[in-house]
């Protein structure tokens, strides 16, 4: 694994080559107070303007996702949105400036259920096949980019899924990774965050796999392929891609996922992976 800087980057593709650049929300392009420096933002939009496809690739749903692409100027492309769960398309030209193209649902009750009996005091959200949320004990967060509904446990059984969220305020994120470890969940894919914080997708669906469908859709070759994150839900990501980028604050885990490691967030890390890119042109 190496360590990037801004500067002194080796040029191992041609100077025209266009990248499909996935790039981590929380944690790399915004701190985790939600401010994205002038430094990253322009990063990105030199990015943009020099030919490279930007994928916007968050654990967050699609209405807290739309405010970045805004952000940095992000009109057209693609954009994945719940962990991979959901796959847009950006277009300034639709009524809405977008599409969703793939939506993967999935029956979230046998998970629902083993995590009530190992987590009974822990809150659980739910994102349906209409992208609304719901929720249990009036749980609300700025990743699902709505107004959670609030619902009894059982209606959030009898909904179809596109993203399962548990939190729980009486653990620790080890203590909470390894009661989840414990239930031996199977038939989704999920992930733990920094805090005892679960997201819960369909079986086999990440970052990576809406990633893949996106590099097809847009006919780069893999060699092509740029990724930057920070969090656990980003592993699958950073080994996808070519490139595979942690952050500088990244766990372990992620860390040993990558191939090169920046700075962290408050140094602005995914600007120098972004300027190294337009730096080789």
């Amino acid at each position: 694994m190496t360590t990037l800087t801004s500067a002194g980057i080796e040029d191992r593709l041609s100077s025209d080559t266009k990248h499909l650049v996935a790039l981590d929300v929380d944690g790399t392009l915004v701190d985790h107070d939600g401010h994205m420096s002038p430094n990253v933002r322009s990063a990105a939009m030199d990015a943009i303007a020099a030919g490279h496809h930007l994928v916007i690739s968050t654990g967050r749903s699609f209405g807290a996702a739309l405010p970045v692409l805004k952000n940095i100027g992000l009109t057209e492309g693609y954009t994945v949105c719940s962990n991979g769960g959901v796959t847009l398309r950006v277009d300034s030209s639709l009524p809405e400036g977008y599409e969703i193209v793939d939506r993967v649902v999935f029956d979230p009750r046998p998970a629902l259920d083993a995590l009530r009996v190992q987590l009974p005091t822990a809150k659980f959200a739910l994102e349906d096949h209409e992208g609304r949320f719901l929720s249990t004990e009036r749980f609300q967060d700025a990743s699902f980019g709505a107004e959670a509904q609030a619902v009894d446990f059982e209606y959030l059984r009898e909904s179809k899924a596109v993203r399962v969220v548990v939190f729980s305020t009486d653990s620790t994120a080890e203590e909470f990774g390894d009661a989840v470890a414990a239930i031996g969940l199977h038939g989704v894919t999920y992930s733990v965050g920094w805090t005892a914080w679960l997201d819960i997708a369909a079986a086999g669906v990440t970052k990576a796999s809406a990633l893949e469908q996106v590099r097809r859709r847009l006919e780069i070759d893999p060699r092509n392929t740029v990724a930057v994150g920070d969090g656990r839900n980003d592993i699958e990501m950073l080994s996808w891609a070519a490139r595979g980028v942690a952050m500088g604050q990244a766990p372990q885990e992620v860390l040993a996922s990558a191939t090169e490691v920046t700075g962290t967030v408050y140094e602005d890390g995914a600007a120098a992976v972004l300027r190294s890119l337009v730096e080789a042109r």
